[in-house]
């Protein structure tokens, strides 16, 4: 709800509270650059089109990953599964090699990693700027799933296990 005059202030601190309470899947978005790999943890990830099959991926200007993206051909979207949480944990210490933890193997030329709930490799066909952030757009050419794992969910700054959430009345 916004309310008359508003501050900025205000607005983007009532924006980052509404969408800290909207779980959220988290993924680790990959690249590679001259023999180095590169990935941020990530939420802002949807599909765009099942004709050509694609995806939206939209990242911070300040974020490590942007600036290698940016030159790159190729991105990976790792879905992470509940199993993947020392990897989320690896990837959010600074300094670190991010890709020291997991058991990440080379497709397309961009780190995917092997256990992750979902690894999809895209081509960047398009990279469009708005406000603080790049959004690239990737087609689709490689993807593998595994049925068995539970995504790795993140709601108002912690992680959740969605796959323990109460039911309703009468749900199976």
């Amino acid at each position: 709800m916004n309310h008359v005059g508003q501050s900025r202030e205000d607005l983007v601190g009532a924006f980052r509270d509404a969408m800290r309470h909207v779980a959220a899947t988290v993924y680790a978005v990959t690249t590679s650059e001259a023999g180095t790999s590169y990935g941020i943890l990530a939420t802002a990830v949807s599909s765009l089109s099942f004709d050509p099959p694609s995806l939206l991926v939209c990242i911070n200007r300040s974020a490590s990953l942007h600036d290698p993206l940016e030159r790159a051909e190729r991105f990976g979207v790792n879905v992470l599964g509940l199993g993947n949480r020392d990897v989320a944990d690896h990837f959010m210490q600074s300094g670190s090699d991010r890709f020291a933890v997991g058991d990440w193997v080379e497709e397309h030329g961009v780190p995917v990693l092997a256990s992750a709930q979902s690894s999809l490799v895209c081509r960047i066909a398009h990279r469009h700027s708005y406000g603080t952030h790049t959004i690239f757009i990737g087609e689709l050419l490689a993807a593998n799933h595994r049925d068995d794992a539970t995504p790795l969910t993140y709601f108002d700054r912690d992680y959740i296990d969605i796959s323990k959430a109460p039911q309703r009345p009468g749900q199976d």
